[in-house]
């Protein structure tokens, strides 16, 4: 796209740039006939007058004028009776020069409309309108006018809103998105899913996956042969601790979840949130949790027993808590050490010269975790 608009450009400008130089050539050339005397411009004029009555007696097709040979025929026809020499066209395609030359003239000065907003301004009442879905045009415009002084009417604002909250005048979104409702309610929200694995002797193993909404840590992950609710109830109770802030326990309707683990776990505090059947966007983060959990670690290495996926499980969710950035935190990591994040280098390419990048490599070299590290003296 780039290459084609630069491409179109070139040939708007070039035409444009000849014109220029066919004009100034002119404008010289009428400057040095100027300085001429009269009796010799008299005779150059009777001289040219006599060689077109030969072009003409002879019926010889004129070419098509060019907007260069418009523009000189309109620059220089005030300074004589242009009538009686104009022999290429009719007086009135000149007349009609002249007024479509004022036409475009008068067109480019007046510039119809109101100029455009500047593009930083145009960015900031999208932003404001994506995240205010419930604010209207003028909501954003008293903003604008009383927070940062910009004077914006509320119409203008309306023209530059995306298509889908530009409702028109008066009308706006009723309520917050369900994104905002979840964010503001994810530090009360735990959840909790099943996965299954099969070992190297093609057995199959379940791992309980227990998550935190608001910080995207894995509070509690292990793995069994043989799973059922009481089994599952001890398990949520060693992952939630007594002094807990959670509201809300979201899991599906598998069977290790009963009405008697639902029981138990509403004295621990907790209001259950069953999914719905077949609806696994119900419990999305959690799903998502377990599927970045296959993807890295349980899709590359292929347990041998119950014992081994635990260790795997204890050494990717510290990875994942401590070395993982994640998107849905700005990006952030969960857990990170004390020496992160890292002060962003002086040059934004280059390293300290007295610090080098140390990895450390991650369930036997699937991942690696980066680190700088002072320079051995």
């Amino acid at each position: 796209m780039s290459m084609t608009r630069v491409i179109h450009r070139l040939h708007t400008l070039l035409p444009l740039r000849g014109i220029r130089l066919t004009l100034m050539g002119d404008g010289l050339r009428f400057l040095l006939l100027c300085l001429l005397p009269s009796p010799a411009r008299a005779a150059e004029n009777l001289f040219l007058r006599t060689q077109l009555a030969l072009y003409q007696e002879r019926h010889v097709k004129p070419r098509r004028a060019t907007n260069t040979i418009r523009l000189a025929f309109m620059y220089l026809a005030p300074w004589f009776d242009w009538r009686q020499a104009l022999a290429l066209v009719q007086p009135a395609t000149l007349i009609r020069w002249h007024r479509q030359g004022f036409w475009r003239f008068w067109r480019w000065k007046s510039r119809p409309g109101r100029p455009r907003l500047p593009a930083e301004l145009q960015a900031l009442i999208r932003q404001m309108s994506d995240e205010h879905p419930s604010w209207g045009q003028e909501r954003i415009a008293n903003a604008l006018r009383r927070k940062l002084g910009l004077r914006i009417s509320p119409s203008t604002v309306r023209k530059y809103l995306p298509k889908r909250l530009n409702g028109g005048p008066g009308r706006r979104v009723p309520s917050q998105r369900w994104r905002t409702l979840v964010r503001n309610h994810a530090q009360a929200i735990v959840a909790c899913d099943f996965c299954v694995v099969v070992t190297a002797t093609f057995r199959r193993l379940y791992v309980l996956v227990v998550m935190d909404h608001a910080t995207r840590r894995m509070r509690y992950a292990t793995a069994t042969t043989h799973p059922t609710a009481p089994w599952t109830l001890h398990q949520l109770r060693e992952a939630i601790p007594a002094d807990h802030v959670y509201r809300f326990l979201i899991h599906d309707r598998d069977a290790m979840f009963s009405q008697e683990l639902d029981q138990c776990v509403r004295h621990l505090g907790l209001k259950i949130l069953t999914t719905p059947p077949h609806s696994p966007q119900a419990n999305a983060l959690c799903e998502r949790l377990i599927g970045t959990l296959r993807r890295e670690c349980l899709d590359c290495v292929i347990p041998l027993t119950a014992h081994h996926l635990r260790r795997l499980l204890h050494a990717w969710a510290t990875h994942y808590h401590t070395g993982r950035p994640q998107m849905s935190l700005g990006p952030g990591i969960p857990q990170p050490p004390a020496a992160l994040p890292a002060v962003l280098c002086e040059r934004r390419h280059r390293w300290p010269k007295s610090s080098h990048v140390v990895a450390r490599p991650i369930l036997g070299g699937w991942h690696h975790d980066y680190r700088l590290e002072p320079q051995a003296a």
